[in-house]
């Protein structure tokens, strides 16, 4: 990936955030359908709001998400808005997940690509899959 700077009109920017957020309860519902439904509803809301991702896993209880954000977002919306769009259309769809008393929980972890490189955040990301 390298340092690939974005640019917009009045900025020059390259802000990388690394999220990871779980289902309530810990709930392992993140799983077959569910997870490639998920993986394209987040995929889709990134395009709508100006992320790219160089690095997604979803595990059956939790969510590892990497994302290069424009400067006018920050972390929390690019939160809100992720959880919010998923949960609404992942509830709508799979009934199951309708009797869960909401599909995230409010919580979620974030850190900024500063102290590691981006490569080693997305080696960690991949390697979360063939470790669980």
């Amino acid at each position: 990936m390298g340092q690939d700077y974005k640019h917009a009109y009045t900025s020059v920017y390259l802000l990388h955030y690394h999220f990871v957020w779980i289902p309530r309860r810990r709930r392992k519902v993140l799983k077959d359908k569910v997870k490639k439904s998920l993986k394209r509803l987040l995929l889709e809301k990134a395009k709508e709001i100006g992320l790219d991702i160089p690095a997604l896993e979803i595990m059956p209880d939790h969510v590892h998400l990497f994302v290069n954000a424009p400067p006018s977002l920050a972390p929390d919306q690019i939160m809100h808005r992720l959880k919010g769009y998923s949960s609404r259309r992942l509830r709508q769809t799979y009934a199951h997940l309708k009797r869960m008393p909401s599909m995230w929980t409010r919580s979620y972890f974030v850190s900024t690509a500063g102290n590691v490189s981006s490569e080693t955040i997305k080696r960690y990301i991949a390697q979360q899959s063939t470790t669980a």
